[in-house]
């Protein structure tokens, strides 16, 4: 069904979900399958620690299976086909996907644990939405015709031109914060381009791009075009990146696993594009409008429980302000309602795993240890994966709460005098990937949005990305760019053709 009124809670897991709960299948070469050794394993609802499913646990076989499938549909049908009709066929599965909007929305909030408002707008709406931008540009592929000096031999011409070529079958590797989105960031424009792909979704998060194939077989997508197989990194990530029939490796998560799949991608000499994590600064001057400080905390570090790789972890506040700031901050933070995300008014959820929630506790831990001060003293539910938001001061550069991602509800504040010093410290981490300005000085804005080492830049806003502006990281925070025209680039290769006539 289409998605309920988006603020609206869950009361009941519609049938529809429960029966695709209690038999969740792989999708390859068209058909829905458990993996070739018959084993599975457990996806767990983060707000209680139960499982909710038992998923096919995927290895080399199901690998080869997958590739094999969507080699076949690359050479066969789905290269076929016009660009018309690759078009049609994206749009038609924008279409199933939002009539299937509820079901996808529910099995979101179940796998991952966050706000189902968030599942309905940003994961069921907005991957609808992406699918559709990327299908328009599926009949917008073109190359350029050159002139040429070539001199030889005498009396000949040239013709050059070049053509844009679909590189072949993606590997596509998804996270577990936003799992239908990142599937579809991934498969859309791969797609538009005329790949054919196989996905591997987080193992924790494994459901939605599970319905999400099944959806594209409703849709008639020729057998193999897109393939989803589930499993751990080591038996289904790594033997389907380094696979020889694999043409292209796109991956978003982790800079540590990020950077082992550019290692395998580059014996391959196969072309990878990599999101990874992030640390973003926000410098606050103190000029700000301060009725903005709802929306930055909100929006900018605590949303989807700071399960974001773009959030705003540092915040930099200029001294005029920043006892105000901070008190405003806290109030925000410290106020934020805390539980289940089938309940919508619950802005804090729990965070994805007991792993990842142990980490963001010892995160926690080692920041008081090395001197930090936390201010917040929130409670959490004991039952299911969660973490209270936590706010510290008096932090030093130097230290792992300022250097390390963290992935949870947990920021950092530091007062600054000096602007110059403010860009010193914003840049000083090994990520690049988001960063926000908050003024009303347009010169501040002109002078310092160039100054800070970061894929995108944010002023007066934070963590609000569009699917027309191209995303992704400087330095260790990844390698090429998401969303756009650029996107489509990443799926394509460049062919030069020249032709000789008579003079």
């Amino acid at each position: 069904m289409k998605i309920a009124v988006p603020d609206s809670a869950v009361e009941a897991i519609l049938p529809a979900v429960a029966d695709f709960l209690s038999v969740p299948k792989m999708v390859v070469g068209g058909q829905s399958c458990e993996a070739l050794s018959g084993q599975t394993f457990a996806v767990y609802d983060p707000a209680t620690g139960g499982e909710i499913a038992q998923v096919p646990a995927g290895g080399v076989e199901d690998v080869n299976a997958a590739v094999a499938a969507a080699r076949t549909a690359f050479e066969g049908p789905w290269s076929n086909m016009s660009a018309m009709a690759r078009q049609s066929l994206m749009l038609k599965l924008a279409d199933i996907i939002e009539e299937n909007g509820e079901e996808l929305a529910q099995i979101e909030t179940l796998e991952n644990g966050k706000n189902v408002m968030i599942s309905r707008l940003i994961e069921v709406q907005s991957s609808a939405e992406y699918i559709r931008y990327m299908a328009g540009w599926a009949t917008k592929i073109y190359g350029q015709t050159f002139d040429v000096s070539i001199a030889i031999p005498e009396g000949t011409k040239y013709q050059a031109q070049t053509r844009k070529e679909a590189v072949g079958v993606v590997a596509a590797v998804t996270p577990w914060n936003f799992p239908l989105n990142m599937a579809v960031w991934k498969i859309a424009p791969a797609l538009a381009a005329g790949c054919t792909v196989v996905l591997k979704p987080a193992e924790e998060t494994p459901l939605t791009s599970m319905y999400l194939a099944k959806l594209c077989l409703e849709a008639g997508f020729p057998e193999g075009t897109v393939n989803v197989i589930t499993g751990t990194g080591s038996d289904v990530g790594a033997p389907l990146v380094a696979h020889p029939g694999v043409d292209k490796v796109t991956f978003t998560g982790s800079t540590a696993t990020g950077k082992l799949i550019g290692i395998q991608a580059m014996k391959d000499m196969k072309p990878v594009t990599l999101e990874l994590g992030g640390k973003a600064p926000m410098v606050m001057f103190d000029d700000m409008d301060l009725d903005l400080l709802g929306p930055a905390i909100g929006i900018g570090t605590m949303f989807n429980s700071g399960q974001t790789c773009t959030s705003g972890t540092r915040l930099y506040i200029q001294k005029g302000i920043y006892e105000k700031a901070l008190d405003i901050i806290a109030a925000i933070a410290g106020s934020l309602p805390i539980g289940s995300g089938m309940n919508p008014g619950n802005m804090i959820n729990p965070l994805v795993s007991a792993k990842h929630q142990a980490h963001v506790k010892a995160c926690i831990s080692k920041a008081i240890e090395q001197g930090a001060k936390p201010i917040l003293n929130g409670a959490a539910p004991n039952e299911g994966y969660y973490v209270a938001p936590q706010i510290f001061t008096e932090t030093t550069q130097d230290m792992a709460i300022m250097q390390q991602e963290v992935f949870g509800p947990v920021i950092s504040v530091t007062p600054f005098g000096d602007a110059d010093e403010a860009m010193t410290m914003a840049n000083d981490t090994i990520y690049g990937l988001g960063a926000s300005i908050w003024t009303t000085d347009v010169n501040k804005v002109m002078r310092y949005v160039p100054k800070l080492k970061a894929g995108t830049v944010w002023v007066n806003a934070h963590n609000i990305p569009d699917q027309n502006m191209p995303f992704g990281g400087f330095k260790q925070s990844g390698v090429g760019r998401e969303h756009g025209a650029g996107a489509l680039e990443n799926y394509l290769e460049t062919k030069s053709v020249c032709v000789a006539y008579p003079a």
